[in-house]
């Protein structure tokens, strides 16, 4: 698993991050100040020895199973999500308690209320009429302390209630209480209706876009009123433009004044001013050269006639005016009419802004904590019951606006899939605990009891994986004290394994055809875990290790893995491609470090293997081509999860098209334009590697025939690409599949290369 030679994780990482938060909150970036505080509290915790990254218990005195705030990478803050501030509902409920009730503080008191007769009674209300809600998994304790009294498990609630003493006054354990009950179903959604509704709510109207509707809305009209003005005093024909000889005609301005002149120049320069308290000048209208702010000034000269201005400010007033009647129009002229109808037309649409609003007032009629049964009724036009100011019956709700809503609606997990909601297997693995979460609840056939059980799992499944090292494990669900007490209540009867084996057989398909590209996340991964235990699958998944952390160390699954998927590959392209040992023998090297079982001739394995990246003496390098070995080895899952749960004729009706899709976004990949740092680079060649895998594998499960014809596609589309320096991957391909096999280095005597993702030195793809 993912090690590091030391016991503790080195801060520079930590500093790194907190480096880069820093610049994007100088930058401007708001959000980035959240991230600056936890690197903050991450560094001054390594600092002080009160945070030890690395360990499953990284925050000094903490059990393990209080959930963290984490930030990326793993690293914990030091700080518990659930010793949160007391919500405004928690402050009303406690300025109500009786003086008599216990505690040291406002959270002490209110847990322990919770745990008397009264505050209990309101507590079991709440979790039988399905009004709780359950965020953190600390949130549901003390309902699962009410619920074991209530059922006659007083010795078993008196134990949790202990554990749980030391943490009282700081932490939650207590849910969320709402007016509606919790939806449920067998669908599962990415983001709750509150969520997606407040995203649409921090829609904006782009500043380009506000400015010019500014512009055209309020400055305008201002400025028309201006012109018009000064007009009323020029004798004769209005000044215009001679543009042949850059000369202005027509009659002078302040030649006469109109007896409501003061009366009209006042009115301006207050319409003016209160207009600047409200909206700043932009764009022409701010420039102190403009016709605008020319006409302005020589406004504010000129109290009552001209005898204030020069005859140098006369005439720049009649060259503002010519510019601007040659260019718009006269004042209340047809050709100023019409310039001021067309740029009001191309503003008269609603904007995104009023129309995202008015979907989020429609799905405030659906529980903020729930999802949409269907986007018609959201994506529908706009009709007269939305009643929305400013947007016009009949205007169609733009398609990106529907796909935000389509995060909150509830489908099947392949609907979500196809409708483009679920774009990765990270995604997938967001929505997979709700299924699960029913699974795992099935053991319970109190449906109180099985609701609060299912809120607790996905509420789990949200944690943040902490970075590990020295062979440790995350925190598992049968770990939290309150879950560990529901085992008096579990029912022996009630059979879950077929009903999880079908989803799992489901979801594993479905991310394979979906993303044929892409490895297995690790979420992904420990999801497919948790549904195979609920199953009665045991199954050796192993997870993707980073190179800067790996200490060339695997556990005991990582060799039962490659055993597997040496067997289920034979005969088949992967393991001709790859050199798959043809048997494993059954006597096993096992060594023991930091507690734990190690396959030390797995590992031994992988670094023999490892030398055809070369000789570099960069740790990550080494570590990195290690590593790709053990994935190779394994096929990181796809044979354990294919032999295991019975996949593979399933798998070959979609194993060609899968092959090309693949195929191609590894064409495409390569035909980008890589960064031009040289790390960019490499990133790029070993995601094309990874998923060049994947098709290789997927390969295996096509017949000859569709072999060569898949491979004659690729060939045509490295060489209508340009992407000569991948031929000798191609050539290597062909080679295997005409019988031929890789030497020692990876080469053909076709000059055919195997084609690997790291190298230590540097790679073949980036020539000599």
């Amino acid at each position: 698993m993912s090690e590091q030679n030391s016991e503790r994780a080195a801060p520079a990482y930590a500093v790194a991050q907190w480096t880069a938060a820093l610049e994007a909150a100088r930058s401007g970036d708001h959000a980035a100040l959240e991230k600056v505080r936890r690197w903050e509290d991450v560094l001054a915790g390594m600092a002080g020895g009160r945070l030890r990254i690395g360990s499953r218990t990284p925050v000094a005195d903490t059990p393990p199973w209080v959930t963290l705030e984490v930030a990326h990478g793993g690293f914990a803050t030091g700080r518990y999500l659930a010793e949160a501030p007391l919500s405004d509902a928690e402050q009303e409920r406690l300025v109500a308690l009786p003086d008599d009730v216990p505690g040291e503080t406002d959270r002490e008191r209110l847990n322990l209320w919770y745990l008397g007769d009264t505050g209990r009674a309101e507590l079991l209300a709440a979790v039988r009429s399905g009004t709780c809600r359950i965020d953190v998994p600390e949130e549901s304790a003390l309902a699962v302390a009410a619920l074991l009294l209530d059922r006659g498990f007083a010795a078993q609630a008196l134990d949790l209630v202990a554990e749980l003493r030391p943490l009282m006054h700081r932490l939650r354990f207590t849910p969320r209480f709402e007016s509606v009950p919790q939806p449920s179903g067998a669908a599962v959604r990415l983001a709750p209706v509150g969520e997606v509704a407040a995203s649409l709510r921090r829609v904006r109207v782009p500043a380009q876009l506000a400015a010019m509707r500014e512009t055209l809305e309020v400055w305008n009209p201002l400025h028309d009123r201006l012109v018009e003005l000064w007009c009323s005093t020029v004798d004769g024909a209005l000044p215009h433009l001679d543009e042949e000889r850059n000369e202005v005609r027509g009659g002078w301005p302040c030649r006469r004044w109109p007896d409501d002149w003061v009366q009209a120049r006042i009115r301006w320069l207050d319409d003016y001013t209160r207009t600047c308290r409200e909206h700043a000048p932009s764009g022409r209208h701010a420039h102190p050269k403009s016709n605008f702010a020319r006409l302005r000034a020589a406004l504010l000269a000129c109290p009552v006639d001209s005898a204030e201005l020069s005859g140098r400010e006369v005439g720049w007033i009649r060259r503002a005016l010519a510019n601007t009647t040659t260019r718009h129009g006269a004042p209340n002229g047809e050709l100023r009419a019409s310039i001021r109808a067309a740029q009001a037309e191309s503003i008269a649409a609603p904007t995104h802004a009023s129309i995202a609003e008015l979907v989020a007032a429609r799905l405030d009629h659906y529980p903020a904590d729930g999802g949409v049964p269907s986007l018609e009724p959201i994506a529908a036009a706009v009709s007269e019951e939305d009643g929305a100011g400013g947007v016009p019956v009949g205007t169609a709700i733009p398609e990106h606006l529907v796909d935000k809503v389509a995060r909150a609606l509830e489908a099947p997990v392949d609907e979500l899939v196809r409708r483009g909601v679920i774009t990765s297997g990270e995604v997938l693995a967001r929505v997979l605990p709700q299924l699960t979460a029913r699974f795992a609840s099935a053991g319970l056939d109190d449906p109180v009891l099985a609701g609060v059980h299912e809120q607790t799992y996905t509420a789990f499944r949200r944690r943040r994986s902490l970075l590990l090292l020295n062979l440790e494990q995350q925190v598992r669900f049968d770990e939290l004290p309150w879950v560990r007490a529901l085992a008096v209540c579990r029912s022996p009867r009630v059979e879950r394994s077929v009903a999880a084996h079908r989803s799992l057989q489901q979801a594993v398909l479905l991310a394979i055809t979906s993303f044929p590209q892409a490895l297995l996340p690790n979420p992904l991964v420990r999801e497919f875990g948790a549904m195979s235990v609920l199953a009665g699958i045991r199954m050796p998944l192993v997870e993707e290790v980073a190179a800067d952390i790996f200490t060339g160390t695997f556990v005991m699954k990582w060799r039962d893995a490659a055993v597997l998927a040496s067997r289920a590959m034979a005969g088949t392209v992967y393991a001709a491609y790859y050199d798959l040992p043809p048997a494993w023998p059954e006597a096993r090297r096992i060594g023991t470090r930091w507690g734990r079982r190690t396959a030390d001739d797995f590992t031994a394995l992988c670094a023999a293997r490892a030398e055809e990246a070369g000789s570099g003496r960069g740790f990550i390098s080494r570590n990195g081509a290690v590593l790709e070995q053990s994935q190779i080895l394994t096929t990181h899952n796809l044979a354990v999860l294919v032999h295991e749960l019975g996949l593979a004729e399933q798998l070959r009706e979609h194993a060609p098209e899968l092959v090309r899709r693949t195929f191609d976004w590894i064409v495409a990949r390569l035909r980008q334009q890589p960064a031009s740092d040289h790390h960019a680079a490499l990133i790029q060649v070993k995601n094309a590697a990874y998923a060049w895998r994947q098709a290789i594998f997927l390969l295996g499960f096509c017949d000859p025939r569709e072999q060569r014809a898949r491979l004659g596609g690729l060939d045509e589309a490295v060489r209508g690409a340009g992407l000569t320096r991948f031929a000798p991957a191609v050539e290597g391909l062909a080679h295997v599949l005409g019988g031929g096999r890789f030497d020692e280095s990876g080469t053909t005597p076709n000059g055919g290369r195997r084609f690997l993702g790291w190298a230590r030195g540097k790679h073949w793809y980036f020539g000599d």
